[in-house]
């Protein structure tokens, strides 16, 4: 009987590690799946690290809490930044339409699965560490952009 228990469990264990090994990467959002292979990442430009966040763009990024307390995967627009790290606005899907430092931005053209819009914080921006950027999202619409450049001096 104990013998039957210990060959069923390795054969568990052994059909798990089949299937983490099978397994695509980690979703860049919960609920979302993971990038595409072969999918082509956004080309360099010149004076900025290879393929790293170029001001305009929307990344999925590691971001810190304002309050120090923690941090969270979340979309955020790029402001500016070097090689170590970047000032970023950060983005919502939660309804922020009350709040006069919040504007909404179509969220379509940077994510195919969302249903409603999302809101980018227009307060202070948030530095944070170059390696804290995973995945390219795309672009903000050029007009919010054009409205943000001139807020924020970019």
């Amino acid at each position: 009987m104990w013998l039957t228990l210990i060959v069923l469990a390795l054969l568990a264990l052994a059909a798990l590690a089949w299937w983490l090994r099978r397994r695509p990467a980690a979703p860049t959002r919960p609920g979302r799946p993971g990038r595409k292979p072969g999918r082509p990442t956004a080309p360099s430009r010149p004076g900025t690290p290879a393929g790293g966040p170029q001001s305009g763009e929307i990344w999925w990024a590691d971001v810190p809490y304002e309050d120090g307390t923690g941090h969270k995967v979340r979309p955020c627009l790029v402001l500016r930044g070097d090689a170590k790290a970047y000032d970023v606005l950060k983005i919502t899907s939660q309804d922020q339409s009350h709040r006069h430092d919040h504007i909404a931005i179509p969220t379509r053209t940077w994510d195919a699965d969302a249903d409603h819009d999302s809101f980018l914080d227009l307060t202070d921006p948030i530095r944070v560490p170059a390696g804290s950027f995973s995945n390219r999202a795309g672009t903000l619409d050029a007009a919010v952009w054009r409205k943000v450049r001139t807020l924020h001096k970019v």
